[in-house]
């Protein structure tokens, strides 16, 4: 490999290092943060988080952004070795990045297609990983200079000559120390167990003086909206549009479900929570062009069914349990031996009549994302941190009429 088309490579491998890194980085918080929104939303085609909130952006729970990560950082040590390297490692890089880049190209594709095809989602994160991934495939194909075939051969000779090095076994041992660790660090999607359950309905702490100041600054301000939906004598009605096959309903869920039990315990009759569906599925949302979640209607069905037989928050649970793996069997599935409910397929359509007017009134209201709470009248995109969220509900009820 020629110095020039070292450098090159080794500049396509920065930039895909680059752009996994921010897709992981928005990965991370969508995990950990219910209210982020992504800088690379632009609109509902051309989104990020549709991508990465997806079953397909992850592989064995492990981010495809993060594996995306250490591929390139693999690639740019390729590259930094076709550059800098000396005699037969030199020499072999640009065909280890060929072979590398092949099997990585097979994946782009299929990941492109996912994202045009069946989520109908552009992630611009993704189409630079994707360029790279390209631009180094066609740069180390055009620049190796021995036959394919000979690799095998040449990769015992360099792993031979790899483990009589001191330097480059230090180097080789960090990168897949830094591999592990971060696979091993980075948040999984919140499963609702009793352990994760435990972690959320932790106190959370005390806002400071000058904190509760300024969000009852924010909260004075906020826009008050009619409802179409009776606080029943309540001094403050909650409304939650969920999706319950959005990550960030379901930490909520874990999130907020100590408070509201606490206060529908200690002020009974004066705290009222309305949930409401608002499922990102095309199946039943017309407002949705693109399906995000493809199993949303049957969950909602679901816990409209199971309500019937009195077991909703079961059947709630379980699917917030078993969200990364729903799918509308599953649900199904779910369905009859959770919510004790015989004839699904049978009450489908009549129920999903129910959903859908759920969704014209979350339209009305202005809902476009998940989940949106409303206290009050007041709409938050998103989800408040929990100690807001109470100041919320207390300031709702200090101030009623």
């Amino acid at each position: 490999m020629s110095t020039s088309a070292a450098r090159v490579a080794l500049v396509c491998a920065l930039v895909g290092l680059a752009a996994s890194s921010a897709a992981a980085y928005v990965h991370y918080h969508l995990l950990v943060d219910p209210s982020y929104t992504s800088f690379c939303d632009i609109n509902s085609t051309v989104s990020c988080t549709q991508v990465y909130m997806s079953r397909y952006s992850t592989f064995r729970g492990i981010p495809v952004s993060v594996i995306a990560g250490i591929w390139f950082g693999a690639a740019a040590l390729l590259a930094i070795i076709g550059l800098a390297g000396k005699g037969d490692a030199r020499e072999s890089a640009p065909g280890y990045l060929f072979a590398a880049s092949t099997l990585a190209l097979a994946v782009v594709l299929y990941f492109e297609y996912v994202s045009f095809a069946v989520l109908k989602a552009v992630c611009v994160l993704c189409l630079t990983m994707a360029a790279a991934v390209v631009a180094l495939f066609f740069l180390s194909g055009s620049t190796t200079p021995f036959p394919m075939t000979t690799l095998p051969r040449r990769a015992a000779r360099d792993l031979r000559a790899l483990f009589a090095s001191p330097v480059a076994m230090v180097v080789t041992v960090l990168f897949l120390a830094g591999a592990f660790s971060t696979v091993a660090l980075f948040p999984r999607e919140v499963s609702a167990t009793p352990e994760t359950a435990a972690t959320l309905a932790a106190p959370p702490p005390a806002p400071t003086q000058a904190q509760a100041s300024e969000f009852e600054k924010y909260w004075e301000a906020r826009e008050r909206v009619a409802m179409a939906i009776p606080a029943e004598g309540a001094k403050v009605l909650i409304v939650k549009f969920n999706d319950f096959q959005c990550p960030p309903c379901r930490n909520s869920h874990l999130a907020y479900k100590p408070v509201l039990m606490k206060y529908l315990a200690e002020h009974a009759g004066q705290v009222r929570y309305v949930l409401r569906d608002y499922p990102l599925d095309a199946e039943c949302n017309v407002n949705v062009p693109n399906t995000i979640h493809p199993s949303a209607c049957e969950a909602a069905v679901a816990v409209r069914l199971a309500r019937t037989h009195n077991r909703e928050e079961a059947m709630i649970e379980w699917i917030f349990a078993n969200q990364p793996m729903l799918t509308p069997e599953l649900v199904k599935q779910g369905a009859r031996d959770v919510g004790q409910v015989p004839d699904f397929d049978a009450k489908y359509a009549s129920t999903l009549e129910s959903v859908k007017s759920d969704i014209a009134l979350g339209k009305q209201l202005g809902v476009g994302a998940t989940p949106t709470f409303f206290i009050n009248g007041k709409k938050v995109d998103g989800a408040l941190p929990v100690q807001y969220f109470q100041q919320a509900i207390e300031y709702e009820l200090a101030h009623a009429k």
